[in-house]
């Protein structure tokens, strides 16, 4: 099989990955999401558009310094009723997200491309839907504090592999999309890659 870069510091995702028989090497793309994201907010783009958009310029950037070389890159969002939901920047505004989420059912999306030459030759978005189950306040700083910064600020403020499965009443969909890489497509792309 191919050996591609992942433009990534998620270890989920390299994990995901290697799970799958796909070998990679890391090179972050210390791609500045926030004003990327403001960007395409303003100009009226959905959280699935910003999605797609993230994951392309991150393997794009990677991609420009790695000639020859399959980058793939990544992105997931929460969608809670047409309102983009970020990670968090501390732990305020993780509980301030959970109360957001809690007792909703919301979208994760999860994008990937796939970059040669500084160019996407490929990509694919998937959508899952999670049901929050409902909490009271003080539950969810419990929850919170079971978190350590590391989790918390990689992942959103859940992680169905861990903790997060408890949140959730019902998950909707592939569990590798709500841990932000849909593997099964990835590796038909690259399956069938010449």
């Amino acid at each position: 099989m191919v050996e591609i870069i992942l433009a990534s510091k998620s270890k989920v995702r390299e994990e995901i990955l290697k799970k799958n028989g796909i070998q990679c090497k890391i090179i972050h793309s210390n791609v500045d999401e926030d004003p990327v994201k403001e960007s395409l907010l303003n100009e009226g783009a959905s959280p699935e558009i910003i999605s797609k958009n993230l994951a392309e310029l991150k393997a794009n950037k990677v991609s420009q310094k790695n000639y020859n070389a399959l980058v793939l890159g990544a992105d997931s969002v929460i969608d809670l009723d047409g309102e983009l939901i970020s990670k968090p920047e501390d732990r305020v505004e993780a509980f301030k997200i959970l109360k957001k989420l809690n007792g909703n059912k919301h979208s994760l999306i999860s994008s990937v491309c796939i970059s040669k030459n500084g160019s996407m030759i490929w990509n694919y978005t998937d959508k899952a839907y999670l049901t929050m189950k409902s909490f009271s306040e003080n539950d969810l700083r419990i929850y919170l504090n079971k978190i350590s910064d590391e989790a918390l600020y990689s992942y959103n403020v859940y992680q169905i592999e861990g903790e997060g499965r408890k949140l959730f009443l019902k998950i909707e969909g592939d569990e590798n999309t709500v841990m932000g890489l849909p593997v099964k497509k990835i590796k038909q792309y690259i399956n069938s890659y010449k």
